[in-house]
């Protein structure tokens, strides 16, 4: 019988569904004042917002840019997740309200914080804004409040940086508090995971914490896992993404292997994709981007080191995928007339994934500084992305020598390319049988 890749994930996807919901941990009873502060407003904190008002509960976002926090209270979302319709509910309702004032979580039994945790230059962990964040809420944390991080970081963040910094700034009436780590799973864009769905690790400092977060996530998610400490949650979100920047590491220079023997690398990954255990299909592309793969597994590298260890595949992994946008780069000038001394290369897509708008870790910065390392002169376009490090998006009537496909985002009129006869060299799988066309 014939069965298509697609049928087979369906079906192991229904799977899995039926099976988190047999797992689902006892409900605890949940705290009397429903009142939920969020720091950070984000892809990781107006989610989670919203989520929390359609649970019931009343939420305070906390945010520290003056400008997003008066978007956000006019009723413009910025995070694709988050539909206007939807904020727009929430703020009609006063069930949810944006704020930069950190005194008004005050009145919340629950606080998490949802702020970035990205690389400094050195591309070592920065937890300045995780910091900040801790700074900021201490001074005005009430007494029997429960505080969760839902901030990638490494193992002992929590313990090490976050409770110190809180119990060193609170108030004198604030005798105790309960803490616990809960990292984000969110996957912008996703149109099948959610807050609801998405099964959350939560680990506790204490037993009553930990009673009390289960309390928290059991009712916005329909699954809350519990680990025996915030160190476990930690080390595991790291593991999460590490798995998947290994696993596009190797997919990348399988790539870069079948296309020096003339293999279509996608044909061997639909053919792999029909074993149904034991295999994870991955897509090759440009590299690795957004605020999880190419930033947490680089948390676990810098902890390794801090305990006199080294996470030497992890660093090789990382290598790899740091290479991709150079030989995406070297393949595509490859497709240009050799006569031509400075090619005009347009790239397609510089966000990180499609259907968002997120530019941060593109790999897209440097396939493009390569580009202009060999002379090429370059320009962009993205439906998505109104202004791109200080540059401005070009039409699709840009004339160029070769076009690349780096991100293909929807409302993108490819169409026009094509017609055009333009070479493009395709990265994301999503052009295929037609002249004028390469796989990567």
């Amino acid at each position: 019988m014939h069965v298509s890749i697609s049928e087979i994930r369906r079906h192991y996807e229904g799977v899995l569904r039926k099976l988190l919901k047999r797992v689902r941990i006892p409900t605890v009873s949940a705290e009397q004042s429903r009142i939920l502060a969020i720091i950070g407003q984000g892809y990781v904190g107006l989610p989670l917002a919203m989520a929390a008002v359609d649970a019931g509960w009343t939420v305070i976002g906390i945010d520290n840019f003056e400008a997003k926090v008066t978007q956000i209270n006019s009723g413009k979302s910025p995070v694709e997740d988050i539909s206007d319709i939807q904020l727009q509910t929430a703020l009609a309702s006063g069930a949810y309200t944006a704020s930069a004032d950190y005194a008004s979580i005050a009145k919340a039994s629950v606080i998490t914080i949802c702020v970035p945790t990205p690389l400094d230059e050195k591309r070592e962990p920065d937890l300045s804004l995780l910091q900040s964040a801790a700074s900021g809420i201490a001074p005005f944390v009430s007494n029997e409040t429960l505080v969760v991080s839902e901030s990638t970081s490494y193992p002992g963040t929590l313990r090490d940086v976050i409770i110190p910094t809180i119990n060193s700034l609170k108030p004198k009436g604030s005798i105790k508090l309960y803490f616990a780590s809960a990292p984000e799973r969110v996957n912008p864009g996703d149109l099948i995971w959610k807050q609801r769905n998405t099964p959350r690790l939560v680990g506790s400092i204490d037993e009553e914490s930990q009673k009390r977060a289960l309390a928290f996530y059991e009712s916005i998610c329909d699954v809350a896992v519990s680990v025996s400490t915030p160190e476990i949650a930690e080390a595991a979100k790291l593991l999460e993404n590490t798995f998947r920047l290994v696993n596009i590491a190797l997919v990348n220079e399988f790539a870069q292997l079948c296309a020096a023997s003339g293999i279509n690398i996608h044909e061997v990954i639909d053919a792999a994709s029909s074993k149904p255990y034991g295999f994870m299909p991955f897509r090759p592309g440009v590299g690795v981007g957004g605020h999880c793969i190419p930033v947490d597994p680089l948390y676990l590298t810098w902890w390794a080191r801090q305990n006199g260890e080294r996470a030497t595949f992890v660093e090789l992994a990382d290598s790899v995928n740091h290479a991709m946008p150079k030989y995406v780069a070297e393949r595509a000038l490859s497709m240009v007339n050799g006569n031509i001394k400075n090619p005009k290369v347009l790239i397609l897509g510089v966000a990180y994934k499609p259907g968002v708008g997120d530019v941060r870790e593109t790999p897209v910065s440097e396939l493009r500084d390569y580009l202009k390392l060999k002379g090429a002169e370059f320009a962009w376009h993205d439906p998505l992305v109104q202004v791109w490090e200080d540059s401005s998006p070009v039409d699709l009537d840009w004339d160029c020598d070769i076009a690349i496909l780096a991100t293909k985002q929807p409302g993108m009129n490819l169409e026009q390319l094509i017609n055009r006869g333009v070479q493009i060299l395709d990265c994301t799988n999503s052009l295929t049988g037609l002249a004028h066309i390469s796989s990567l």
